[in-house]
C-alpha cells in the first residue's frame, strides 16, 4: 500500500486541518473530503438533470379560479 505524500504545502496543511477538526488520520480526512467532492458532483448532475427534464416538459399553467380559502374553511365547520 502506497503512503499518501502531499507535496503542495496548503494542500497538506489543509488535510491537516480538516484531520485535526474531524478527529482523523490525515489519510482519512482526505478520503472524506474526495468522497464528499464526488458526492457533490453527482448531486449537480441530478440537479442538471432534472432542470433539462423540467425545461422539456413544463408544468402546464394553472387555469381554473383561484381556491377562496375562506370559503373552503366555512365548508369544513371553520377548523
Amino acid at each position: 500500500m502506497a503512503s499518501l505524500y502531499i507535496k503542495d504545502p496548503e494542500a497538506n496543511a489543509l488535510a491537516e486541518e480538516l484531520a485535526r477538526r474531524r478527529g482523523l488520520t490525515k489519510t482519512a480526512a482526505v478520503k472524506l473530503a474526495l468522497q464528499h467532492e464526488l458526492d457533490e458532483v453527482d448531486r449537480r448532475s441530478t440537479r442538471e438533470k432534472m432542470l433539462a427534464l423540467w425545461e422539456r416538459h413544463p408544468l402546464p399553467a394553472p387555469n381554473g379560479p383561484i381556491a377562496d380559502k375562506a370559503f373552503y374553511d366555512d365548508l369544513s365547520g371553520g377548523l
